[in-house]
């Protein structure tokens, strides 16, 4: 079956005369002998629309009750089986109303397309997914309905609706978009010159790519071989921080101007590896960028203009984007930055620099850990405050020292209080240190007068010694700890990406992981209802949220009942119970939520895969069939159809064993036709699940006979050998008679002349068993599943013996009767097929089943 075409009309805002266009085009078909309904339009009280509507057909809505109040949509499957040419359905981006089969309208045309229905159908620019951050710039409303742009540029067809903004105001202002109440306060927010000139703007930029997508399908088709431009390559620079997520998608707008343009994210790490950006940041902006179809890349360089050069020149990059600085004014005094330096360096590559709310503002510093341990740090004051003195009273009791030998060894013993107690105990021994110096050792002894530049300058030189020694400690310390912590979250995230690969459901391998790694008691991903992410604050907290993945003991079932809660977007959150986590531990978490919705988001693409194979493979089996039949169906009805003719015919005296003969071949003609139609029947009842099947108690006695003596001559020489005391079978008489049909029919195809098939039965373990055997060239083990698949004939290559459907069907009836139907080797050489059926007993029930 062909796949439906759609059209879709594009507007800039609403009011422009879509669903006018659209019913406009329904009448143009409707007038040239099209089949067209209209599945669902919305008017909103506009006369002009509503007239339009005229005498089309529409098909009546559905009527759901959501919490206490009914409301209308569009009925799918009265549509699907009224299935007309054309359906119209209006709002492409609707939400529809929860309790419909789909959540959004899209999905309903994906079905009326895949049942080859043509849909007409509208939308609004605002409401394409990839542009709804920048309307809600424009307009400062956030468009909550919102469709895939991929939806919309795989139409066929897509057909702006134009409108300059005087006119539009102008429909506005006489009433013909919105009720009189509602025109004031709309001409001065959303429908302002400015908004409605660059929605227009948006409108024209899009279609004008959808114009180039088709210019291009135009020339593959016709061959035109002439050289384009280089692909556009655009590069966006992530730092990590909070302005990433409009730097990806202002690159995603650059991207998506440029026909075929690649998008690449790349983050600058520092060579060391030890202090970097937040990596739950990091992973949400990944997610971001490869939902826009791009991809995420990491290097690492000690000069970040160099290395992000590097990398955009390695891809062939022809486009930069970058953020604007975070750093203040001062900041920038003193060193360009490196959106300055990489515009400079760039050459032939575009440098775009973006504003951002976070420009200027300064980066904000994070809370430093300290570096060394509280019992340390104790323990050095302790050594600064008891040893320099110490020490003093030691070089007292010495023989007299030079003030050399005295500076050298209270160094010593500021550098052994660095050592234990990191800078601030150092600074203190320091201060102190030099204090001791010039009252006890520096002339005149006994004042803080120094007599000598030189000692002055030694006791300087004392101190600025002290200070960087205490501050190269404090520094190794603090470095070591960094390094430690990233090992361990390195470890960590390593781990978890074990545990992810090997396990055959990410999601909970993951949530296991991160319970286990923080010694939580449980994890849950908790997301909130589509109706409820307008609710401010506490609203949401019962009854808003349902639980998607969880594990552990009492997961919990909202964000108030654990003891971190981890947001990860707008509508899924990470919830933990069982202990709260330190600031430091939180970071990594962050990076687990990040990566469990990426792993929720792939179950549910698998879902949606598994649900949709069932539908390839009908419809495969459709195309299989009517590839078939064409040919197959052909052969009998020419065969009836000429012997009828000639028999008819008056221009030729036939003898009466003529006449006879050509009634033959119209009679068999006629039976095989009858009996592919009835398969094929058969066989789109069992696809459908409709089946019906009357099960009741039957001897095979009686059943195999009935089956030889439908297949007429050709079976008088099958041998069955079925004992009187076999227990009954329970099955559909006439499908049992059309399995067995099917099976000996086949058996008798492939044996050889002068040695027919033999017909056995047997009872076993609650079964009954009845054994086809031929002693034909038989089939290899290998491929015994081939045989059952439709429209297959192993090694049969002609086209007068059916659409191979025989043994497909035969197997798609006894499972339907609860039994089966399995090949086996024949000793010394063919195919046995061997049937099963349940046995009858004495509680046996006989009635329908479905």
């Amino acid at each position: 079956m062909a796949r439906g075409e759609l059209r879709i009309y594009l507007g800039a805002a609403p009011g422009v005369g879509k669903t006018y266009a659209m019913l406009e085009e329904a009448h143009r078909r409707a007038e040239r002998g099209t089949d067209v309904v209209i599945g669902f339009v919305e008017t909103h009280g506009r006369k002009h629309t509503a007239a339009m509507i005229g005498d089309l057909e529409q098909v009546p809505r559905r009527t759901i009750n959501y919490r206490g109040t009914e409301f209308t949509e569009m009925d799918l499957d009265a549509l699907l089986a009224r299935r007309p040419e054309v359906a119209v359905v209006d709002e492409l981006a609707h939400t529809n109303v929860p309790g419909s089969r789909n959540e959004k309208r899209w999905q309903d045309i994906q079905e009326l397309l895949d049942a080859g229905i043509t849909v007409l159908s509208n939308v609004n620019i605002q409401h394409l997914d990839s542009l709804n951050d920048v309307v809600a710039q424009i307009t400062g409303i956030t468009q909550r309905e919102t469709v895939p742009d991929e939806i919309v540029r795989a139409a066929e067809q897509v057909e702006l609706i134009d409108m300059t903004p005087e006119a539009l105001r102008r429909r506005m202002a006489h009433g013909n978009i919105y009720r009189p109440d509602k025109i004031d306060a709309a001409l001065g927010n959303y429908f302002r010159v400015g908004n409605l000139t660059a929605l227009r703007e948006l409108a024209l930029l899009w279609l004008a790519d959808k114009v180039d997508e088709q210019l291009d399908r135009y020339r593959a088709q016709h061959g035109i071989s002439e050289p384009w431009e280089a692909r556009e390559r655009v590069v966006v620079a992530l730092t990590g921080g909070p302005e990433g997520e409009t730097l990806i998608r202002r690159a995603a707008r650059i991207a998506a101007r440029s026909k075929g343009a690649d998008l690449l994210a790349v983050h600058v790490a520092r060579a060391d590896g030890l202090a970097g950006a937040d990596p739950a940041q990091l992973a949400r902006q990944r997610v971001l960028v490869e939902s826009l179809g791009g991809t995420y890349h990491e290097v690492l360089g000690a000069d970040i203009p160099e290395a992000l050069l590097d990398f955009a020149r390695g891809v062939n990059a022809t486009q930069l984007v970058l953020g604007a600085s975070r750093r203040g004014r001062f900041a920038q005094l003193f060193s360009r930055g490196v959106g300055v330096t990489t515009t400079a360096q760039s050459g032939p590559i575009d440098v775009h620099l973006v504003t951002h709310p976070e420009a200027g503002r300064g980066r904000r510093a994070a809370a430093v850990p300290a570096a060394l341990s509280r019992r340390r740090r104790l323990l050095g004051f302790a050594l600064a405050l008891l040893g320099m003195p110490l020490l003093t009273l030691l070089l007292k009791a010495l023989p007299d020292l030079s003030l050399t030998n005295d500076i050298l060894l209270f160094l010593a013993g500021v550098v052994g209080v660095a050592l234990v107690g990191g800078m601030w105990p150092a600074l203190l021994a320091a201060l102190g240190g030099s204090l001791l110096l010039n009252w006890f050792f520096t002339p005149p002894l006994h004042t803080l007068t120094i007599a000598e530049a030189e000692n002055l300058l030694a006791l300087g030189v004392f101190v600025g010694v002290a200070v960087s020694v205490s501050w190269i400690v404090d520094l190794a310390a603090r470095r070591t700890r960094e390094a430690a912590r990233a090992s361990a979250d390195a470890q960590t995230l390593a781990t978890v990406a074990g545990s992810v690969l090997r396990g055959e459901r990410p999601l909970p391998a993951l949530l296991n992981r991160l319970r286990e790694t923080f010694g939580l008691r449980a994890v849950s991903v908790l997301e909130l209802a589509a109706d409820a992410e307008g609710r401010p604050g506490r609203e949401r907290e019962e009854g808003a949220w349902r639980v998607v993945a969880s594990v552990g003991e009492a997961p919990p079932c909202s964000p108030s009942a654990g003891e971190t809660t981890v947001p990860v977007d707008e509508r899924l959150t990470v919830v933990l119970s069982g202990r709260r986590l330190e600031a430091a531990d939180r970071r990594i978490v962050e990076a687990f939520a990040a990566q469990a919705a990426l792993a929720l988001r792939q179950e549910r693409l698998a879902e949606e895969a598994a649900t949709a194979r069932p539908l390839a493979e009908a419809d495969r089996m459709r195309t299989a069939l009517l590839a078939a039949v064409s040919h197959d169906l052909r052969t009998p009805l020419a065969s009836a159809k000429a012997a009828v003719s000639s028999l008819r015919s008056h221009d030729v005296e036939f003898e009466a064993e003529d006449r006879e003969e050509l009634l033959a071949t119209a009679d068999e003609s006629l039976d095989r036709l009858g009996r592919l139609v009835a398969n094929l029947l058969d066989m789109s009842r069992l696809q459908a699940g409709v089946l019906g099947i009357t099960a009741t108690a039957i001897g095979l006695e009686d059943a195999v006979p009935g089956a030889l003596d439908e297949l007429g001559p050709a079976a008088a020489d099958v041998t069955t050998d079925i004992p009187a005391d076999l227990p009954a079978a329970v099955a559909d008489p006439g499908l049992l008679q059309r399995v067995l049909v099917n099976i000996v029919a086949n058996a008798l195809r492939y044996s050889p002349p002068g040695r027919p098939p033999t017909i056995t039965a047997s009872a076993h373990a609650g079964q009954v068993e009845l054994r086809v055997i031929d002693i034909g060239p038989g089939i290899p083990e290998d491929q015994w599943e081939h045989v059952f698949l439709p429209f297959q004939r192993l090694g049969d290559r002609d086209n007068q013996t059916g659409v191979g459907l025989g043994l497909a069907l035969s197997r798609g009836l006894a499972e339907a009767m609860g039994g089966s139907i399995t090949p086996e080797t024949t000793p010394g050489g063919g195919l046995t097929m061997v049937l099963r059926l349940p046995a009858a007993t004495p509680t046996t029930s006989e009635g329908p089943q479905e």
